[in-house]
């Protein structure tokens, strides 16, 4: 939009980068836009994220001033407009763990154990206060995406008898409520695609932190689950074992529970982006994440596969199809931007 444009180069201007060069960076699953500024050696990252779309800075200037005084990598706020949904950030490269672990394998390991170590280290701190909480109801209406996009984007037949959802639900918030509460700031996309290594930086400070502005007080497990049950990419099954072993060493929890609510969370997360992927192509035109299904799925019977959750696998298997190929196509047949 031309009125956008000016604004953000007025924007820009004040704030003293009015003659940099710009092109844009890859974008997300939101409705915020992203551009790298370049002005002789300097550089920086501009976020668009207009508030007509639904999106708000707010949050995401609060969490990274949190993080920043925990001596953590959030990007710096260089220059903010709220209102405007503008955010000027510095720039902390694009050495995304996903990139560099596809250049040089030999450094997943070392990747892995410093982002579980963040998180260690994070769950220690408390977290700010008036952050709403990512609570058992929370969560078990999320877990129900599915039956809102991913069936009908299927054609698969209304549950019977009528109320079934609802059962699912109300089974999965018991078992949240009393193996998953609250009690960290969780981050809620820490993956590989959203941390940057930055090893000339000093302990925790050499991962890079992006795409926070959800964060929400959270189970501790559930950021964990995020970055080893990855819906981008395959990590290793052996490596997920070291590195649960790692953060739970590292938080002094009990291991039974800790597992248990590691699998739970696992289970209520894939089961929110087997629907949220299905909307994001069915609503938003976005059928580029349905690829990713099989692999989200394959966390979520991983998940199911602890004994305690055998009555969740049970429903599960029952109510949800896998998605193979013939079912991912009718969703991108339906794609509005098909």
């Amino acid at each position: 939009m031309p009125e956008r444009a000016e604004l953000i180069a007025a924007f820009l201007s004040g704030a003293g980068w009015g003659g940099a060069a710009r092109r844009p960076l890859a974008g997300d699953a939101s409705n915020r836009r992203y551009e790298r500024l370049t002005d002789g050696l300097r550089t920086a990252v501009l976020m668009d994220a207009p508030a007509e779309r639904g999106e708000d800075v707010r949050p995401f200037l609060a969490i990274a001033r949190h993080l920043s005084g925990l001596g953590l990598s959030a990007p710096t706020i260089l220059s903010a407009d709220p209102g405007a949904g503008l955010l000027l950030l510095e720039d902390l490269g694009d050495d995304l763990f996903v990139r560099v672990a596809a250049r040089d394998p030999a450094q997943e390991e070392t990747l892995y154990a410093a982002a579980v170590d963040l998180l260690a280290e994070l769950h220690r701190a408390p977290p700010p206060s008036g952050l709403g909480a990512y609570d058992a109801a929370a969560m078990a209406r999320l877990a129900c995406l599915p039956f809102e996009w991913y069936l009908p984007g299927i054609d698969a037949p209304a549950p019977a008898p009528d109320g079934t959802s609802e059962a699912f639900r109300a089974g999965i918030e018991t078992m949240l409520a009393e193996h998953a509460s609250p009690s960290v700031l969780i981050l809620r996309d820490y993956h590989a695609e959203n941390l940057i290594w930055l090893p000339a930086r000093q302990g925790f400070a050499r991962v890079g932190l992006l795409d926070f502005q959800d964060a929400l007080r959270g189970h501790p497990a559930y950021d964990l689950v995020s970055l080893l049950e990855d819906a981008r990419r395959d990590v290793d099954p052996a490596l997920q074992s070291r590195m649960r072993a790692r953060y739970v060493a590292a938080a002094g929890t009990p291991p039974d529970a800790f597992e248990r609510a590691y699998a739970l969370l696992g289970a209520q997360r894939n089961l929110r982006i087997l629907g949220v992927f299905a909307r994001l192509c069915l609503r938003d035109g976005k059928p580029g994440y349905l690829p990713l299904l099989p692999r989200v799925w394959g966390h979520l019977m991983r998940d199911l596969s602890h004994p305690d959750l055998a009555p969740l696998r049970a429903q599960v298997l029952d109510l949800i199809p896998p998605p193979e190929p013939a079912l991912l196509d009718r969703i991108a047949r339906k794609c509005p931007m098909r």
